[in-house]
């Protein structure tokens, strides 16, 4: 299997060659689902917190006895039935972290990045460098290799002046090959790997 490489001009630069092993394994539909399923639901962060009547402030004495007065019987103004009283039965912080097996979890990888691969929705450039954040030559380069979706920037390292550049353009991503999630490979449309990070990442997963 193989993909051009290009530069920053939108010239063939050379043919790299893929492992079949990592991008070219067959569609698995309920695999991916299950992943960003879980990738989802790792993002909740379950602080939601609401106080009882016991947590509340106030309501240390009986607001009027019990008989004789005409009106229903209360033992505190922080009762849940009350206007600023607790709250029965509310939300309570909660871990919704779930986990995959390491094995489900690199055999996902795989399998998206073939689906990439085979879709078309992949190129590869040899190199990105610029000196200082500079936005417009970003944007300048998207345009000449002509990637104008939701895109998908993967670094072989992390460079500050590639993700400062990209910040501020609208479906932009950037990310180091080693930080890459299942869910950032498959929410774009395009994915541009760096020559060496398409390579460090077939090495990792092959």
């Amino acid at each position: 299997m193989k993909v051009e490489v290009i530069d920053n001009k939108n010239a063939k630069v050379e043919d790299l060659t893929l492992d079949k092993s990592v991008f070219g394994l067959e569609e698995n539909k309920n695999l991916l689902a299950q992943c960003i399923h879980v990738y989802k639901t790792n993002q909740r962060q379950g602080n939601s917190h609401t106080l009882t009547r016991s947590e509340v402030s106030g309501g240390g004495r009986k607001p009027w006895r019990q008989k004789g007065t005409g009106r229903a019987r209360h033992g505190s103004i922080r009762s849940p039935i009350w206007v600023h009283g607790g709250i029965s039965h509310g939300p309570k912080p909660k871990d919704y972290a779930k986990k995959l097996p390491k094995k489900m979890k690199k055999m996902a990888m795989k399998v998206a990045l073939s689906a990439k691969v085979r879709n078309g929705e992949v190129k590869v450039i040899d190199n990105i460098k610029i000196s200082k954040p500079n936005t417009k030559k970003i944007a300048k380069l998207l345009e000449k290799i002509k990637m104008d979706k939701k895109t998908l920037i993967v670094m072989n390292k992390s460079d500050q002046n590639i993700v400062k550049s990209a910040a501020n353009l609208p479906r932009i991503e950037v990310v180091a090959q080693d930080s890459v999630n299942i869910y950032q490979i498959l929410n774009a449309k395009e994915v541009l790997f760096e020559k060496d990070a398409i390579k460090s990442l077939e090495k990792k997963y092959k």
